[in-house]
């Protein structure tokens, strides 16, 4: 028998039944859309904290992972081994920096009110410099034989200049903060870190199947291959360069070491730093102390060039143009947390595009981080 067709009600009632289909299914999209610009509004001020915690308990999950095992499998003791570690590095150069700027403020202020305070004659070598030298040269000791008038002459810029240099040491404070409250979380997340790592594979695979758990696995690889190869040099060089410092007894080392880690993570080395001291040593020291510290700057200078590829080579050819623009743009966007988030960030992002773009290079990153 043949089947009846639908009948104009039967019609009307599915059509209305799909329109409130539609609408419910709208409804509930808008409240759950709701809810995620909510939940982002309250958690917006500890996002780069939270993701910084994260990039930092991937980079130390290694060493975390050896210290419990030969701690006897404490994982709690060992993350708050690690946390304490990683505070003493962060705080013990800064705390000497401090103490040395106030120092070196203190005796500066304490110079001005009493009038002895004068810049020393400009050294005769500067004027065989080639055509900037006799300039250069006049200039220093005009200002030398006029320091009072000279500051008040240029008392509206000078005090531009340190309204931007307090606002800036201000951004600085606040980014060393959140530093230090995300070296802790990164504690807490390392005691969780088998769950932790359960729950981003099992995310993973819901957004992108096997490739997610792929992309995931990747980015873990990018991270603490950048980590060792960028952070890890840069805090190996800030070290030596620390000790030669203050072996030699040079002025201001504090500021000048941490010129020296900022200088490295970025990329640009600590010859920018390491240069002036060397010329300066020559002007200052004895030919056989000037030449001693040349021939143990030198080396410090060109260290980074031997040991990062060696620590990047593990699944990881980001190139240093891709890390440098990290460095710039999160720095510019964060301040002192984006100088360390930022080549990170961008470092990952650049291997999951390419992992994308290259299915077989991502095939053979993810064999290499499993063997």
């Amino acid at each position: 028998m043949d089947q009846p067709a639908d009948t104009p009600a039967q019609k009307t009632d599915a059509g209305q039944i799909s329109i409130e289909a539609r609408v419910s299914d709208l409804v509930r999209l808008g409240i759950i859309g709701l809810f995620a610009y909510w939940t982002m509004v309250l958690i917006a001020p500890f996002v780069l904290i939270v993701i910084w915690s994260a990039i930092l308990a991937v980079a130390l999950f290694p060493m975390f992972e050896a210290l419990s095992r030969l701690i006897g499998n404490r994982p709690a003791i060992a993350a708050t081994i690690i946390v304490i570690g990683c505070l003493v590095l962060i705080i013990a150069p800064l705390a000497l920096v401090a103490v040395n700027f106030a120092d070196a403020l203190q005796a500066l202020i304490g110079k001005l009110r009493t009038g002895n305070f004068t810049l020393p004659a400009a050294p005769a070598a500067i004027m065989e410099w080639p055509v900037v030298g006799e300039r250069i040269h006049d200039i220093w000791n005009q200002v030398a034989d006029n320091l009072a008038s000279t500051i008040i002459k240029f008392q509206a810029p000078v005090r531009e200049v340190m309204g931007v240099i307090v606002a800036k040491l201000a951004s600085i404070g606040g980014g060393v903060l959140s530093f230090v409250v995300s070296i802790i979380l990164s504690g807490l997340f390392l005691t969780q870190a088998t769950r932790l790592a359960e729950a981003i594979k099992m995310l993973a695979s819901r957004i992108a199947g096997e490739r997610g758990v792929g992309f995931a696995r990747l980015a873990g690889t990018t991270v603490r291959n950048v980590s060792r190869g960028v952070i890890g040099v840069a805090f190996l060089q800030t070290l030596l360069c620390g000790l030669c410092f203050a072996f030699f007894d040079i002025p201001a080392r504090g500021a000048l070491t941490f010129a020296v880690f900022v200088l490295c993570v970025m990329q640009l080395g600590p010859g920018l730093v390491l240069l002036p001291v060397i010329i300066w040593g020559w002007f200052s020291w004895s030919p056989v102390t000037a030449f001693v510290f040349t021939c143990l700057a030198v080396p410090i200078t060109v260290v980074d060039n031997v040991l990062k590829p060696i620590l990047m080579a593990r699944g990881l050819s980001t190139p240093m143009l891709v890390i440098l623009i990290g460095v710039i743009g999160g720095t510019l966007s964060h301040g002192l947390l984006g100088l360390f988030l930022g080549p990170v960030v961008l470092s990952v992002f650049y291997e999951l595009l390419r992992a994308w773009a290259w299915p077989q290079a991502t095939t053979e990153l993810e064999t290499e981080h499993i063997g």
